[in-house]
């Protein structure tokens, strides 16, 4: 069994989509696209996730989306940390068609130039209702931010946070000593699983299996393999890879990985984490 525990669907007038180089992925993405990829790779189910549109209605489209798509095994909402009315926003969207496959929450964290953000204590109060609400919260941040994720895992430890794409390394010859300073804090938390997603985007066009290695293989080794995760980042990744390129690269770095460390990666950690009820 395979899980993609992070893909997103979006149409073309998502706003972050007008920035220039994103023309190739500046197009509607649909359920239609994603099922035969699904099916080429062999992936049984997948999370969907909140793609940055910040709006409550995507989340309510979403759900309603899962409730009819069995492959759809759970989906990564939105909603604003500082949001005074979140507590009303969730509950709403427990009313919601679909409302069993709402797994997790997500804000768009590395669009904030404060560097005191999360620990500023409306968030933290936040991050705390979205414990409570027995959700996770998905850490989509970049590398300066990694410190501050840190101390707000360590701060609140009832919330089980996912790091999204590793944390957007920078991958280069001078990059991995970096990036692996600043995430180990992050991985000594008991309540922080990582995905490893969104690598090749980050290598850039020309990518080679050998430039991600070493940040999967330094990630294993913080994390271990039951606080990893597989996800595909499509269609992001469509920018440097296709679907079946990026889930052949990942295959290609969990190589020597024995039969239940592959499990945990590719299926177990994300079951777990996200309580998915594959095939439901």
């Amino acid at each position: 069994m395979i899980i993609d525990a992070h893909h997103h669907l979006w149409t073309a007038d998502c706003p972050w989509l007008a920035a220039p180089g994103l023309e190739s992925i500046r197009r509607d993405y649909t359920i239609a696209d994603l099922v035969p990829r699904l099916d080429a790779a062999g992936v049984t189910a997948t999370v969907l996730v909140e793609a940055g549109r910040c709006d409550a209605a995507e989340t309510a489209e979403f759900l309603a989306l899962a409730a009819a798509t069995p492959r759809i095994a759970g989906v990564v909402g939105w909603a604003s940390l500082t949001d005074p009315a979140l507590p009303a926003t969730l509950a709403g969207y427990q009313g919601l068609p679909g409302a069993t496959k709402l797994v997790g929450i997500r804000d768009q964290v590395q669009a904030v130039a404060d560097p005191g953000h999360l620990a500023r204590p409306d968030v933290r109060a936040a991050l705390a209702t979205i414990g409570a609400a027995g959700l996770t919260f998905d850490l989509v941040v970049h590398l300066g931010q990694l410190p501050a994720c840190a101390e707000a895992a360590r701060a609140t430890p009832g919330v089980t946070f996912v790091l999204d794409h590793l944390g957007k390394p920078r991958i280069d010859a001078d990059g991995l000593a970096g990036w692996r300073a600043a995430v180990r804090d992050l991985a000594a938390c008991d309540n922080v699983v990582a995905k490893l997603s969104g690598l090749l985007t980050e290598a850039g066009p020309g990518w080679r299996v050998a430039d991600i290695r070493p940040y999967v293989d330094t990630a294993l080794e913080l994390f271990g393999p039951q606080r990893l995760m597989a996800g595909s980042d499509w269609p992001v990744c469509d920018l440097v890879a296709s679907y079946a390129e990026a889930w052949t690269a990942l295959d290609a770095c969990l190589a020597e990985l024995s039969p239940d460390e592959r499990t945990a990666v590719l299926a177990g950690t994300a079951t777990r984490t996200y309580a998915l009820e594959v095939g439901s």
